[in-house]
């Protein structure tokens, strides 16, 4: 999970109202977050500070030119509809190939956002389940 950078915001409408606490979550946990116009708009009319990235289909540099550029961090993106699902095929594959977080629902992307949240600056490691329940001598 990312601690820091920038995440990467694009829904479909009927997610837009979900998706405002965990961008403004992120964005007070220190996060940037840019989103494609429709996103953006809706975030910013909720007080939310948000750059705008061009989607795959509009002019370069677009958002998978950010993601191979390694200037995102994290990707919440719901579709909806097979124009949708198709475009957003290379956002997907290119978050796989450079490893970034990538949420497809709006509960993942709030369940991460926590964890985000909670992981931030703790640090954690970790043990076996045996090491647990070992007797100290």
């Amino acid at each position: 999970m990312p601690e820091s950078g920038t995440v990467f915001i694009s829904v479909r409408d009927a997610d837009k109202e979900a998706v405002v606490l965990p961008a403004r979550q992120l964005q007070q946990a220190g996060f940037n977050i840019i989103a494609t116009s429709g996103t953006a708009d809706y975030l910013r009319k909720q007080g939310i500070f948000v750059n705008t990235v061009n989607k795959v289909i509009e002019s370069r540099p677009h958002i998978v030119d950010y993601m191979l550029d390694k200037k995102v961090h994290m990707v919440i993106n719901t579709v909806e509809g097979v124009q949708s699902l198709k475009d957003s095929q290379s956002i997907r594959t290119t978050a796989l190939m450079q490893k970034i977080p990538y949420y497809t629902t709006i509960a993942g992307a709030k369940a991460a956002t926590l964890a985000v949240i909670n992981v931030k600056g703790n640090d954690f490691s970790v043990r076996s389940i045996q090491k647990f329940h070992q007797k100290v001598s």
